[in-house]
């Protein structure tokens, strides 16, 4: 069981049976009053952000849920197929699971695949991956007083803005949760 006062960010709760993840919690005490703990969760199936208001104290069912290290091997339409290294078991995972994650994904990179009761639900992507550019405009000099920026597509088929000084073959980190530009490799 877990109580109000072991949340941390990216910790996994059941809910109502569904699996959340804390995107955001804060501790709040009034006057004469017990403590609550406010909480920006979202359901990691679905992607909706809710907010809750919990009393301080009270707990939570500990989610059946493990990562695995999965090795991504291709999509088939809408269907992304991972193989563990080890077993050499294949999971599909379908497209609409993994949202934008999609254009992150390299094949024969390792990611965590989340399973919750034995079944894949999930990716767990790191902070900020790197991508080989496969086209870019040309850049135009000129203005230097402003940060220009050019769009540029990366291998996986993303469309990012990048500095006028990146060109076509250079390897970019792009940043996974908003998918802007970091700083090339």
């Amino acid at each position: 069981m877990l109580s109000t006062t072991d949340f941390r960010k990216g910790m996994r709760l059941q809910i109502e049976g569904q699996l959340y993840t804390i995107v955001d919690f804060q501790h709040a005490r009034t006057a004469q009053r017990r403590a609550n703990v406010w909480t920006k969760l979202k359901n990691i199936r679905t992607g909706q952000v809710i907010e809750r208001s919990y009393s301080a104290g009270e707990s939570f069912d500990q989610p059946d849920c493990n990562e695995i290290k999965m090795q991504y091997l291709y999509n088939d339409g809408d269907e992304y197929f991972f193989m563990d290294s080890d077993t050499f078991e294949q999971v599909p995972l379908q497209k609409d699971a993994l949202g934008d994650y999609v254009w992150y994904l390299r094949e024969q990179d390792e990611y965590k695949i989340l399973f919750f009761e034995g079944n894949p639900i999930n990716l767990d992507l790191p902070p900020a991956v790197e991508l080989k550019i496969t086209e870019a405009e040309p850049a135009v000099k000129g203005d230097s007083v402003s940060n220009l920026t050019k769009n540029a597509t990366v291998e996986t088929g993303l469309n990012v803005k990048v500095p006028l000084f990146i060109k076509e073959g250079d390897t970019i980190k792009i940043d996974t949760n908003d998918g802007s530009y970091l700083g090339r490799v």
